[in-house]
């Protein structure tokens, strides 16, 4: 009688006869809602300086973006776990939106960072209820594939985002107040426009949708004990750290090295270019390779290839190893999602990747301290010597638990008592069989 199921049925797999529309819908929203986010965290701290702020003041407006979302993250994932996902996405659009356009108007530095927060939280909002959906809908087989789509619209918002808050930003003239303003509230028109592809994103009946039969609530102790989930979040915390540290300090090194600042533009650029052609191509390496290694081959390379960079080598060698770097950084982020989700109790994903998202925005107040501390005392490159240990760790992680076991994410349907009589008095080479 167990064949009587069809493709689907069971719990943890995607509806069958459904397609993806859902998912390219949801990336064209995420490309909107992360390059509306990474046009606005520039332009917040060009408005901050030209409203009379100091290095310290900036980097406590950047930190509030950072920290103020830690104490909504594992109620968020809760929330999401006994209900729907769908909810948050809008709400997340619109506290972005929100935040970035009263950026814009507001002329005090508290002010600032305050809607800073705001905008950290609605992003927050946004990411995990759409990576629950993603979790949700996705059948196992096809969540390293849906996950790394998925990210593909984090990458091309990071890649257009600095791009355009550049083209509006301009310091001449003492314009630097009003282009900076003008960008965040192009920013919050461009969130906006992610509103645009929210219509049915979440299905109406999920197999995730049982968990609002499960009031209990699983310790967040008994998710971070679960085998992959602390290997899975590290990760992604030294993937994010990398990212946001590079974006950062390539400016500076390039500045020490005498590159211009429109050459490192379009490193930059080159190095998220790459990132998205590897999410493209993640289907086919998951086939030759497998998840474990490719998590754990990626960290690795790009481990050594973060510490290379403290060597002085010439631009379009630079260039070659960026490119490579992006394209092993993109691994990182859709594979760490699919490890902390397999490996989470069912009832409990949206809270594990909601646990996820914490450790990435520890990382994000935590690595940039350090690696100026870094590049205080031992120089600009420095910081990618701390890039490549953490990268290199990743690794070791991803190969001792990356294999993150499936029956934890997908339990088993408990047999029907008739069942259990049939199958009983079949033989067993029969039931095996079947």
């Amino acid at each position: 009688m167990s064949r009587a199921r069809g493709p689907g049925a069971g719990p943890g797999r995607a509806p069958a006869g459904r397609g993806r529309g859902w998912l390219l819908r949801l990336v064209i929203a995420f490309a909107f809602a992360q390059g509306a986010v990474s046009m606005a965290r520039p332009a917040v701290s060009y408005r901050a300086l030209a409203l009379g702020a100091d290095e310290t003041a900036v980097g406590v407006i950047a930190g509030v973006y950072a920290l103020l979302p830690l104490f909504a993250a594992v109620p968020l994932g809760r929330r999401t776990d006994h209900g729907r996902c769908a909810p948050l996405l809008p709400l997340g659009v619109v506290l972005v939106s929100g935040g970035c356009a009263l950026s814009g108007v507001v002329s005090s530095l508290p002010a600032m960072a305050a809607w800073s927060g705001v905008m950290g939280l609605g992003h927050l909002c946004f990411v995990i209820g759409a990576q629950s959906i993603v979790a949700r809908q996705s059948a196992p087989a096809e969540q390293d594939r849906n996950f790394g789509h998925f990210t593909i619209g984090a990458s091309l918002g990071q890649l257009g985002g600095p791009i355009a808050a550049g083209a509006l930003i301009s310091g001449e003239s003492g314009a630097l107040g009003r282009t900076s303003a003008l960008a965040l509230l192009v920013s919050a028109g461009v969130c906006a426009v992610a509103l645009t592809s929210l219509w049915r994103i979440e299905h109406r009946r999920t197999p995730g949708s049982r968990a609002m039969n499960q009031p209990a609530k699983v310790p967040v102790t008994r998710i971070l004990g679960a085998r992959g989930v602390p290997a899975g979040i590290f990760i992604s915390m030294a993937v994010l750290s990398s990212t946001d540290i590079l974006t950062a300090y390539l400016p500076v090194v390039g500045e020490h090295r005498g590159i211009a600042p429109a050459t490192v533009g379009l490193l930059l650029s080159l190095r998220a270019a790459a990132t998205i052609a590897c999410r493209l191509v993640m289907t086919p390496m998951l086939r030759l390779l497998g998840r474990t290694a490719l998590l754990t081959t990626s960290c690795l390379l790009a481990g050594l290839l973060c510490a290379g960079m403290v060597l002085p080598v010439p631009v379009p060698v630079l260039a070659v190893m960026l490119a490579a770097l992006g394209f092993c950084l993109g691994a990182g982020q859709p594979l760490s999602m699919t490890t902390v989700v397999q490996a989470a109790p069912a009832e409990a994903r949206s809270t594990a990747l909601a646990l996820r998202l914490t450790g990435n925005r520890l990382g994000q107040a935590a690595a940039p301290a350090a690696a100026g501390l870094i590049a205080g005392t031992a120089g600009a490159a420095a910081p990618f010597a701390l890039l490549g240990a953490l990268l290199l760790a990743a690794a070791g992680l991803g190969l001792r638990g990356g294999r993150a076991p499936r029956a934890s994410s997908v339990p088993p349907e408990p047999t029907p008592v008739r069942d259990r009589e049939q199958d009983d008095s079949v033989p067993l080479a029969d039931r095996n069989r079947s």
